[in-house]
Order: structure tokens, then C-alpha cells, then sequence
């Protein structure tokens, strides 16, 4: 055996008993259900975004080399551009069914890879930039039943993006913010009055020359309509209307950085009390990687990811970090709001950073944060995977309440064999949170009226009636109503995510184990802008299966 096999026997075996002690220390006690869904979509799920027809579009990168499922009809991508294959007759891109499990490769043309993207009014995803040949293309994919495809613009962007962000704004248009030597923003679609590049000088106080950790911005709309933006350690308030900064925030607590590539994850926590003349507005960013840690990664040396979440109220007039510790480090974690306000953090390591061969000792463990406990009790450790999800892996929240996890491919091409510590990952699975388990059946809300299989029109500002079914004994103190945006989820951020909790009246009963629930639909795009959501009915923290909304 040679000197390198041996070695990458040795880390193969090192890397197995520390997962497995970790799974035995952390299980104890824990939730929630893994499932594996598929063995193989074919890809790399390095972007995933659920659509309004329960379907997920995925995607990696297209110069990774030839991928696990073939293009339909014979088809095949020819590209002079390509740095990997010229002539690709494999799919870089599929659609994933929820309900039927089952897989659909699509075509894409031009390089996706570390791209953007968010969901619009219509509910067709918009996705921008990439690397080489797609840095500047605009590709949309309009949700349907049959043979949809990629549809690209050339061209679309004024400036090349690499890892930058993208928000839906309440106007209707995309904001893309950032990207790699990119301090600035523009919009989508263009118009008269916003088709140029606007400068962000924030983007350029917080970048470090030496490795951009500013990169994949956080960026939240907050309910004032400005929006709150996340860079390296510390974050403004931005007017993209005036172009001027509305607030300045402190750094966090020591400083570290939380962007790309030292990857942490952020969440808007729910949004309550919808019709309070200033809406509370919460951000909290969990994980990262130490400064300097890059940089030790590249020479072999995995620093110890950070422990930490930094919380803070956007809208109080002194608002501070308050600091929090995780049951254990992580870094390239993703985290998602749930339908009941928890948060799920999920996926990332605990050893480096982002980036290729960057990142030593999987986390398996989800972890559950309630917002709303005592400061010393909002952490929950959930039951573990045994799949690594390392980086360019993803997770996104689908209607019936579970959380798909795919991804993983920590190398510049697919690795596939045995020669690597993390194999490039193709299977999906289905994370089930504790909600779900048989023992919450007979607390679980089941939404009658309307056909949870429909898809429903709402108006801002009116009022909706539900009517759900619970066979257990109701507490109707604890009914409430949420509406959860669909994400696009990539290198650990979730784009476009918001929950909103909102104004119901009285839960009354309306026959044998039925009740009734009135809200109010918010009356402001600030706090909700017009598309698609997930509605659910949750009591005592069990959500229902989600309704489709359209708020117009």
C-alpha cells in the first residue's frame, strides 16, 4: 500500500469512529426521523427550490464532468466554454417530485454554479449569474405538470455574479446583491428607473481581500420595507430606494466572520403581531469559522468551527447582539424556519470552511431552536443522519412538514470512489421532525376546508376562514396560523425565507372534532410580498399539512 493510500485509509477510519461517537453522545434523547428518498437524483443537489406544484428543481454546476443521469431524448449540451466537457449528454439540472417520488432530468444551459435565485409573483423561479459562460445569464422555470424546461436569457445582468443574493421585493422585482469583486446590486426586470448597477460601499468595508468573507450576503426584508443585510461580522439597514443606509449595527461579539466562505447560516425569525403600528423584526446567525480559518484550511490545518448564534431586534432603536451558545460547533449549517416558528439547523461540519477538501468531522445532528423559550433552553439535539452533508449540500421545507436534504460535494469534480473522504452525494433524503411522529397524530390539525390538495387566491388585507379537524382534545389557546414563504436554498442561506404568524380570531367548533379559525392576511407587501406561500393550521406546535396560497 502506498504512503497516500494509507493516509487516506487513516483519516477514512478516523473520520468513522469520530461520527459514530458522535452520533452515540448527541442521540440520547433527541427527535425527529431520517428516510432516504432516493439513492440517486443524478446530481449534486447544490441548489434546491421548492415550486407551487410540489415539484423541487435542483441543480449543481455543469463543468463538474459528466453527471449520474443522461439529458431526455437523446440530447446532448455543447459547450465551447465548458472547462470540463465540450459535448455533455448528462443532465446537470433535475426536477424532483414530492409526491410521487420520483425524478425528471432538465436541461441547463450555461454554468449555474454558486448561483442565486428567489421565487417570483407568478411562481417562477428566477436564477442568476453562475461561473464563466453563466455569470450574466438570467434563467427562469415556470412551474407545470409537463416537459417544463429552462428557459435562459444571455446577457441579463449588467454585472457578472458569483455567489450573491437575491430578494423579492415588494414590488415585484428581484434585487441580486453582491457576488464575487462585486459591491454593488441591480434588479430584476429592468425598468427606466432601475436598470443600471447601483454601488453598496458596505460590500466593500466588509470584504477581505484575502478571501471575500462577504460573500453570499444574508439579506431579509424587513417590515419596514428596507432591507436588512448581513456581510462578515456585522449588518445595515438599506434603503434600496433612496440608496442610503437606514441603520448601522454593531459587530457581533468577537468579530468572526459568518459569510462565505467561513459559512454560517441566518434566519428572520417569525414575524408576530402583524398589525402593530412598527412590527418586531428578529434576525439570528448561527455558526461561522474563526478569522483565519480559511486560509489554515488550505494548508491542512481545520480549525474549530464557532458554537455560537448572535440574535438582534432590527427595529429597536439600540439594537444589540445578544449571544447564544449551540449544543455543538458548526460551520456551512442550514437553517430553516419550520411551519410551528422553530428553526432547524441542519447539515455543515465542525471542523473548517467552505471551499474544496476545506472541512473535517461531519455534524449529523439537526438541532431545533425555539425561539420563544428561556434564553438557556431553546436548543433541541435531534437524531442523526448517517449520511455527511458537507459543503454544497442543501435542505428546503416541503408541504407535508419535512425537511429534504441532498448534496454534498466538497471536490472540484464528481468523486464517486473510495479515494476521498466524502464522496460526492447524489441521494436525497427526508429529514421528519419530532411534529411528526405517531405519538402528535391525535394533536395534529387536519385542514378541511379548504382541499388541502388546492391551491387558494388571497387578498391583501381580507380575512380567510379555515376549517380543520383535530381527534385529540383540543387546546384552542394554542391554535395559531402561519404562512411560510418557499426558499432558495444554496451554500447554507435560504433566500426569500419568512414566516408570518398570523391575526386569527377565536378557534369555535363547527361540528364533531371540527373548528373553525378566522385570519387576517397581511395588508402590506413590506411584511409579505405578493406570491406564493405554504399556509398551515398549528396547534400546541403540531402544523397541519400546508395549503398553497397566492397572495395578490
Amino acid at each position: 500500500m502506498t504512503l497516500q493510500k494509507q493516509v487516506i485509509l487513516f483519516f477514512f477510519l478516523w473520520h468513522l469512529v469520530i461520527s459514530l461517537h458522535h452520533r452515540n453522545i448527541l442521540a440520547s434523547g433527541a427527535g425527529g426521523k431520517w428516510e432516504l428518498l432516493v439513492k440517486s437524483v443524478g446530481i449534486s443537489a447544490m441548489h434546491m427550490q421548492l415550486l407551487s406544484n410540489d415539484r423541487v428543481v435542483m441543480f449543481d454546476r455543469t463543468d463538474f464532468g459528466k453527471s449520474n443521469i443522461s439529458l431526455p431524448d437523446g440530447k446532448c449540451r455543447n459547450d465551447n466554454n465548458d472547462t470540463a466537457l465540450k459535448v455533455d449528454c448528462s443532465a446537470h439540472s433535475v426536477e424532483y417530485d414530492v409526491l410521487t417520488n420520483t425524478v425528471r432530468p432538465l436541461m441547463v444551459l450555461s454554468d449555474v454554479w454558486c448561483s442565486s435565485g428567489s421565487v417570483m409573483a407568478d411562481g417562477s423561479l428566477i436564477q442568476t449569474g453562475g461561473f464563466n459562460d453563466g455569470d450574466r445569464v438570467i434563467r427562469s422555470f415556470q412551474p407545470c405538470f409537463d416537459g417544463c424546461d429552462w428557459k435562459e436569457i444571455p446577457n441579463g445582468l449588467i454585472a457578472r455574479r458569483w455567489y450573491a443574493s437575491n430578494h423579492l421585493l415588494p414590488d415585484g422585482r428581484q434585487i441580486i446583491i453582491g457576488g464575487r469583486r462585486q459591491f454593488n446590486y441591480e434588479f430584476y426586470p429592468k425598468s427606466p428607473s432601475f436598470d443600471d448597477v447601483y454601488s453598496l460601499p458596505f460590500l466593500v468595508e466588509t470584504n477581505d481581500p484575502r478571501i471575500e468573507n462577504n460573500l453570499y450576503p444574508f439579506v431579509f426584508l424587513n417590515s419596514d420595507g428596507n432591507l436588512f443585510i448581513f456581510a462578515n461580522n456585522r449588518a445595515i439597514l438599506f434603503d434600496y430606494k433612496t440608496r442610503k443606509v437606514a441603520k448601522t449595527y454593531p459587530q457581533i461579539s468577537g468579530g468572526d466572520p459568518r459569510c462565505y466562505p467561513s459559512t454560517g447560516s441566518a434566519v428572520l425569525l417569525p414575524l408576530n403581531n402583524l398589525q402593530d403600528p412598527v412590527v418586531a423584526a428578529q434576525v439570528l446567525v448561527c455558526g461561522g469559522a474563526p478569522k483565519g480559518s480559511y486560509l489554515s484550511g488550505l494548508n491542512g490545518q481545520f480549525v474549530g468551527a464557532l458554537k455560537t448564534c448572535a440574535r438582534i431586534s432590527i427595529n429597536e432603536p439600540n439594537a444589540q447582539w445578544t449571544m447564544e451558545t449551540m449544543p455543538s460547533a458548526r460551520v456551512m449549517g442550514d437553517m430553516l424556519v419550520l411551519p410551528n416558528g422553530h428553526v432547524l439547523i441542519i447539515n455543515g461540519a465542525a471542523l473548517g470552511t467552505a471551499g474544496w477538501e476545506s472541512a473535517r468531522n461531519p455534524v449529523l445532528n439537526p438541532v431545533v431552536y425555539k425561539p420563544d423559550n428561556p434564553l438557556a433552553s431553546r436548543f433541541e439535539v435531534q437524531n442523526p443522519s448517517t449520511i455527511p452533508r458537507m459543503y454544497h449540500s442543501t435542505a428546503v421545507l416541503v408541504r407535508d412538514g419535512r425537511v429534504l436534504v441532498g448534496g454534498s460535494n466538497p471536490h472540484a469534480l464528481y468523486e464517486f470512489g473510495n479515494n476521498v473522504l466524502f464522496p460526492t452525494e447524489l441521494s436525497l433524503e427526508a429529514f421528519s421532525p419530532s411534529y411528526l411522529e405517531p405519538e402528535y397524530a391525535k394533536l395534529r390539525p387536519k385542514i378541511i376546508i379548504p382541499a388541502p390538495s388546492s391551491q387558494m387566491s388571497i387578498l391583501f388585507g381580507t380575512r380567510i376562514k379555515f376549517r380543520f379537524s383535530v381527534t385529540g382534545t383540543l387546546n384552542a389557546n394554542m391554535v395559531k396560523v402561519t404562512m411560510v414563504s418557499p426558499s432558495f436554498n444554496t451554500h447554507s442561506y435560504s433566500m426569500n425565507q419568512r414566516l408570518l404568524v398570523l391575526k386569527n380570531d377565536n378557534v369555535t367548533p363547527a361540528g364533531r372534532s371540527t373548528y373553525e379559525v378566522k385570519v387576517t392576511i397581511p395588508s402590506s407587501g413590506n411584511l409579505a410580498p405578493a406570491g406564493y406561500y405554504i399556509i398551515f393550521v398549528v396547534h400546541q406546535d403540531i402544523p397541519s399539512e400546508g395549503i398553497w396560497a397566492r397572495l395578490q
